[in-house]
């Protein structure tokens, strides 16, 4: 199988060229477009089918800075979510306790500023955790990455909490 930045003829590596990935992706979606296989085989549309979706998954794997990161981890043969692997950061560890709770709190108590005011702490936590990561591909140091990667996933999560919180509240 190729892979992902292969398929979008992009350098491997952890920093693309978003504007690159989304034109490349556009290009070769484009080939696969049902419309232009409305009169060939099963068999072709079938093909076609499924081009599409290695494309879409591709896509969306390079794009997301958690994912891509995960991706290239893979193609080390490295398992961020390995379940095996129990070893965390015992301060993050305590941190994941503390946010969880901040933000059951601040449901509890439908406090709509406190809730801006944490969405936005949490986007500084991703944002910082992402330049991290990107730094420590530079020096090629996996086992941070995997740890971040794992952190990067529980802000990632959180955030999609807190902002689903905040679009009940609307």
């Amino acid at each position: 199988m190729q892979n992902y930045f292969e398929l979008f003829s992009i350098d491997v590596g952890f920093s693309i060229d978003l504007e690159l990935l989304e034109s490349t992706y556009q290009q070769q979606i484009a080939k696969f477009h049902p419309d232009k296989f409305a009169t060939h085989s099963d068999k072709e549309k079938s093909l076609a089918l499924q081009n599409t979706s290695l494309i879409n998954t591709a896509f969306d794997t390079l794009k997301s800075p958690l994912l891509r990161a995960t991706y290239l981890l893979e193609l080390q043969d490295i398992d961020a979510f390995d379940e095996k692997d129990t070893q965390m950061d015992v301060a993050f560890l305590m941190s994941q306790i503390e946010l969880r709770e901040q933000l059951e709190s601040i449901e509890s108590n439908k406090d709509e500023l406190e809730l801006d005011d944490f969405v936005e702490n949490i986007n500084q936590k991703v944002s910082q955790n992402i330049e991290q990561i990107e730094q420590l591909f530079v020096v090629n140091d996996l086992d941070k990455i995997k740890n971040l990667v794992r952190e990067l996933k529980f802000y990632v999560q959180l955030n999609r909490q807190a902002n689903q919180l905040m679009d009940e509240w609307l």
